[in-house]
């Protein structure tokens, strides 16, 4: 479903930007630009209300744009600069890291800059700043740096819906309304993971399965076997209930125990700090008694940094009180150990089965309940689970519900990259959802959200649409497959197999990027019609004619009526138009006639109605072709420069030679005959092409193939002529540049090849038939 995962890197030299054509808010000054960076200093995010270019610097910005500077000053300060003024100079936040990857966000919203650090964008906020002038209109990204380069990797634009700083907080599976009490709802849904610790199981009956006798009065106090052995060496069995004697401690030893493994900090008097370090070497709390000898060596050589009449603190040096970090790596447990208890089945309480695939895990139930709400109640509220040892699921992947429990007992998210990387992946995801495990849930967002591409964003979309709590998701591949428009409804038929609501949403997206409006129109037919070949509505006309659009369509002829007013008919050819006009669809689909007609009007008589100029439908969408503009003669804006490129992907080389083009002449390769210098950068010398003889005429020419991958003229034997020079005395002299438009109906279509030829004589006597060119470049639309 998704190719395997790939990191993007991204290097930004010193003083340079990057612009990425999908780096761009969906809304005007509202949006967030999640991404990892790897910088000694300034790792640098512009916001501009236009694309800027490669050589832009922000510094020599004289437009309206805000910067973002994180470890400015040698990687000292955050900075945050409007038009060039710096309005934020902020010590010691959101540094830099030059020793590793470090993961980052910023949102804008109506002039609110935030900046945050990890994974998950709308969390772990680090600061805020309210422009009270704030600039709106911003929409693009660039990536830059200062003095050294700055790595960047996984880029992501992500939406800023109403309330989002709660999409990545959502437990409950109900439906994300976006109104302006949906803080207090979803504070009052199931409790959170945060709220729903280990610590809460301390000292607690609930799915207790061991129980310490203390001292002469024999008190009982519970415990959970899977935690205890995980974070030391207790003396349990295998049957369900084991009883562990202390009739030498006492009950505040036992719990200052038990609440430095389940909480990863506790407290002590002083006078019973040596009792607990010996109850810790015990039964191998390693952490714990390693700690107490600390103290009680530091104590030793002096007396003066203890209080007696005060307590102890202790501490698990990765533990944070009221952290929201993932269990179990913030308390003093044994990962590695934890996991081969989960391998084993060592100490379970609960066999899980799955319909069809019969035992699929022994896991422990106090872990389950730790991460699941719905596990917890199930274990807990009565249901014949509670009192049973075997839990059955239907309609489950095993290989999901083995990612879920991997991730339950060493919190983190572990995928091999495999061919069913991207399924695995989505079915994470959707079981997260199900069981409301919210960190696995939003670290399977973070991951699809990295690895989205053309060909996995159908499949996404379908399997999302239906999960409110996906709805970030959700609209991020609606994005995605409207600014891929043509690939995604070409490469691969899936996206018939969406509903309604997302295709409709895709079709009247502001970034819909599709060669032309005939293009959504076929999309909509095959949509409708669930076709399972790739086809025209030359096909759908010749169809009605040997049957009806009820019979065609099905239960999708409402759904026509409904999509065919988003298509753009007054935009297309007035040639086009009128073959639709003659068509079977004018006669079988009434809508269709009264939009045609639409067009055909607009085509003849022009934008003359009031308000036309406002109505979306008669303004052009973006284009999937890349516009290679003309600057000036010699620049790096051409389209065979371009192709030197890899079309973006690296630094120029000649295209020749990268075998990205093709370049003939009329005559055979030679000393004076290289096609490789007609495409380079620097002077190399003239190169000429010798005449031949062609249709009983004397011609010399230069012929240029694009590729095959790019649309145009398929053979390279039937030409058009593009323009036409007689007695031409632009270039006269030698390294003279000259560069001439393309006007007229031809300047519209597409072609693959291109040839400069020599059809007479030239003022040359010696070699009157010779073609010398020194450089040659194309501009135009590129696909």
């Amino acid at each position: 479903m998704i190719e395997e995962k790939e990191k993007k890197f991204l290097t930004v030299a010193p003083f340079q930007c990057a612009w990425r054509k999908d780096l761009k808010f969906r809304e005007a000054g509202r949006g967030c630009v999640a991404f990892d960076a790897f910088a000694h200093n300034d790792v640098t995010v512009v916001f501009r209300e236009n694309v800027g270019s490669q050589h832009y610097h922000y510094k020599r910005d004289n437009s309206p744009h805000y910067t973002v500077i994180l470890g400015s000053h040698r990687n000292r300060r955050l900075k945050i600069e409007v038009d060039g003024k710096t309005v934020v100079d902020e010590e010691g936040v959101a540094l830099c890291c030059s020793s590793m990857f470090q993961s980052y966000w910023i949102s804008i919203y109506d002039g609110l800059i935030s900046v945050g650090k990890g994974r998950y964008p709308f969390q772990n906020l680090v600061f805020q700043w309210l422009d009270s002038n704030p600039n709106c209109s911003v929409r693009y990204i660039g990536l830059s740096s200062w003095d050294k380069h700055v790595g960047y990797r996984n880029v992501n634009v992500l939406p800023l819906p109403k309330n989002h700083m709660l999409l990545w907080k959502q437990v409950d599976s109900g439906e994300y309304e976006g109104t302006d009490d949906g803080e207090e709802e979803l504070e009052g849904g199931q409790m959170s993971y945060e709220r729903r610790g280990l610590e809460n199981f301390l000292e607690s009956w609930e799915l207790s399965d061991v129980l310490f006798v203390v001292g002469k009065e024999e008190r009982l106090v519970p415990a959970h076997k899977v935690i205890l052995q995980a974070s030391g060496n207790f003396p349990l069995s295998s049957s369900n209930e084991d009883v562990i004697q202390l009739q030498d401690a006492t009950y505040p030893i036992l719990h200052a125990l038990l609440q430095y493994i389940y909480t990863g900090h506790t407290q002590i008097s002083e006078s019973q700090l040596g009792s607990l370090w010996a109850l810790s070497l015990q039964f191998e709390v390693m952490p714990l008694g390693k700690l107490c000898e600390e103290i009680v060596e530091r104590f030793k050589l002096n007396k003066k940094l203890f209080d007696s009449g005060k307590n102890v603190e202790l501490s698990y040096p990765s533990s944070q009180p009221h952290s929201c970090m993932a269990f179990p790596s913030q308390l003093p447990i044994n990962v590695q150990r934890l996991k081969q208890l989960q391998s084993t089945g060592d100490y379970s309480d609960i066999n899980i089965y799955i319909e069809g695939h019969g035992l699929v895990a022994q896991p422990h139930k106090v872990i389950l309940s730790l991460w699941s709400v719905p596990f917890s109640k199930m274990f807990t509220n009565g249901m014949s689970e509670s009192s049973s040892s075997e839990v059955f699921l239907r309609d489950v992947s095993p290989e999901a519900f083995k990612v879920m429990l991997e991730f339950m007992y060493s919190g983190e998210l572990s995928l091999e990259d495999s061919t069913e990387f991207g399924t695995l992946l989505l079915q994470a995801l959707l079981l997260a959802d199900q069981f409301g495990v919210t960190l696995l849930y939003q670290e399977c967002c973070k991951t699809l959200l990295e690895c989205l591409s053309e060909d996995s964003v159908g499949p996404i979309l379908q399997a999302v649409s239906s999960i409110p709590s996906c709805k970030l998701i959700e609209e991020t591949c609606e994005r995605k497959f409207a600014m891929h428009f043509d690939y995604c409804t070409t490469t691969s038929l899936d996206f018939i197999l969406l509903d309604e609501t997302n295709f409709s949403n895709i079709i009247q997206h502001q970034d819909l990027t599709v060669t032309s409006e005939e293009r959504v129109l076929n999309a909509i037919f095959m949509w409708c019609m669930r076709d399972k070949e790739l086809c025209g509505w030359e096909v759908v006309a010749e169809l009605l004619a040997l049957s009806t659009p009820e019979l065609l369509f099905g239960d999708r002829l409402q759904s026509l009526n409904n999509l065919l007013p988003f298509v753009r008919f007054p935009l297309m050819p007035y040639d086009l138009l009128k073959k639709l006009g003659q068509s079977n669809l004018r006669r079988h689909v009434p809508i269709f006639d009264d939009l045609v007609r639409e067009g055909i009007s607009y085509a003849e008589f022009g934008s003359l109605r009031p308000g036309n100029d406002q109505n979306p439908r008669f303004q052009h969408r973006r284009s999937s072709y890349k516009e290679h503009q003309y600057i000036c003669d010699g620049d790096s804006n051409g389209v065979l420069y371009f192709a030197g490129t890899s079309y973006g992907e690296h630094q120029w080389i000649n295209p020749v030679l990268a075998k990205r083009i093709t370049i003939t002449a009329s005559s055979p390769p030679s000393r004076y005959t290289d096609p490789k210098t007609l495409v380079s950068r620097t002077y190399q010398g003239t190169s000429f092409a010798g005449p031949c003889m062609e249709d009983g005429h004397i011609r010399a020419w230069w012929m240029v193939d694009i590729g095959q991958d790019h649309q145009g003229s398929p053979d390279g034997k039937t030409w058009t002529d593009l323009r036409v020079h007689e007695n031409d005395q632009t270039m006269c002299k030698a390294d003279q540049f000259a560069s001439w438009p393309i006007t007229g109906p031809h300047a519209l279509l597409p072609f693959r090849f291109f040839r400069v030829v020599l059809t007479g004589p030239t003022t040359d006597a010696s070699n009157p038939h010779n073609l010398c060119i020194c450089f040659l470049e194309l501009y135009g639309y590129f696909h």
